[in-house]
């Protein structure tokens, strides 16, 4: 009895593919636009600041949409929630 000898095509490992799930080295994270120097101060009465951080709809905008740190983005929900609250929004 014969054997046959399993060939399998082996591809190189030399060539580097791309992938979706692939770390990149470059980063295309912005600063938080409410902390840091001359940063506007979240308050409910602030309607100006408010109305940017929210959509049409009158939602609330997501942090990954505005960049905002996740403390500030817990600040601003509450400060829109009260001004929703207050009828000033």
């Amino acid at each position: 009895m014969k054997r046959k000898k399993n060939i399998r095509n082996k591809k190189s490992s030399n060539h580097s593919k791309l992938s979706l799930f692939q770390k990149t080295d470059i980063k295309f994270s912005k600063s938080c636009p409410l902390s840091g120097k001359n940063a506007p101060e979240i308050d409910y009465k602030n309607i100006k600041l408010l109305k940017k951080y929210t959509s049409e709809s009158g939602r609330i905008l997501p942090s990954r949409v505005t960049s905002v740190s996740f403390k500030k983005q817990r600040e601003l929900a509450k400060s829109i929630k009260r001004a929703r609250l207050l009828a000033l929004i």
